[in-house]
């Protein structure tokens, strides 16, 4: 079984329902039958990802993620970042700092997850995100393997551009347009596309980009389930799908699609068709099985 909650449905400035990220569980059996899950992965973990797993660790079924009143994050297997804006990795200095100090026994021997992406973003991770927090350890400078084990994916590349959970799982991921400096996919951002290699089924997953449906519409149309980013309000320079492109897609689309990223407003009467014409807005800390 594999399953996805939402640590937060919100976005970048999202004050109700943290911001867009998600924990993907691989189980044997099911939640139900064992305590805690074969294998975890984050999909990004952004400024409010602490406090969401914080306030996560408290509910049934996600006892596991707690360590005597703190995060247990060596709970946390591997992550996988799909851009650098701060909604999607702002969370990650906490995660090494704590796993190195607090779970671990200092810089020299403690618990290090897999940190995924692509080359492109893993070569820019470092530099421009991360290194001003943790590039100073006691007696030396750091690197971001100090941290985490690395593993790159190569866009474009024909099996390099993915990674398994219990070898039953395979990710892939693919370039999505989110953010324009000059010419579209310029800047280096990624969605991510699941299949059970044991059923065929697959699941979709957007991350951030615009309204993009001929680039997508196959893995869209395949997918058992589809998990969309949504921009509330049109405009001109929008770096999300705004929720009437996203009406424009085929209705049996639609209907396996939930929305997530969205503003706090959604919840305002004029949205209320979306639980009937898609399949909803993603709810956060709701465990969502995406195949049995």
């Amino acid at each position: 079984m594999l399953t996805l909650t939402f640590l937060g449905v919100g976005s970048a400035f999202a004050k109700r329902n943290f911001q867009s990220n998600a924990l993907i569980e691989a189980w044997s059996m099911s939640p139900s039958e064992q305590a805690k899950p074969d294998d975890t992965l984050l999909v990004d973990f952004g400024a409010t990802g602490p406090m969401s797993l914080a306030q996560l660790k408290s509910k049934p079924g996600f006892e596991y993620l707690d360590s005597d009143g703190m995060t247990n994050y060596p709970e946390i297997h591997k992550i996988l970042v799909t851009h650098q804006h701060a909604d999607h990795i702002g969370g990650l200095e906490e995660l090494a700092l704590m796993n190195m100090f607090v779970f671990g026994k200092g810089a020299e021997k403690h618990y290090k997850p897999q940190l995924i992406s692509t080359d492109s973003i893993l070569l820019n991770l470092w530099d421009t995100s991360l290194k001003g927090g943790l590039c100073a350890l006691p007696g030396r400078v750091a690197l971001l393997q100090d941290y985490f084990f690395i593993l790159s994916l190569h866009m474009g590349t024909h099996g390099q551009n993915t990674f398994q959970m219990m070898k039953r799982y395979e990710f892939s991921v693919f370039p999505t347009d989110h953010l324009r400096i000059q010419h579209s996919h310029d800047w280096p951002s990624i969605g991510l596309y699941v299949t059970d290699n044991k059923t065929g089924e697959c699941a979709f997953f957007s991350s951030d980009t615009k309204f993009d449906y001929q680039a997508y519409s196959r893995m869209l149309q395949d997918a058992s389930v589809n998990f969309h980013d949504v921009q509330l309000t049109s405009r001109p320079d929008a770096v999300h799908a705004t929720l009437e492109e996203l009406q424009t897609m085929p209705d049996d689309v639609k209907k396996k699609t939930y929305l997530y990223h969205y503003s706090d407003n959604w919840d305002k009467p004029k949205y209320a068709f979306v639980q009937n014409e898609f399949r909803g807005f993603a709810e956060q800390h709701k465990r969502y099985v995406l195949f049995e």
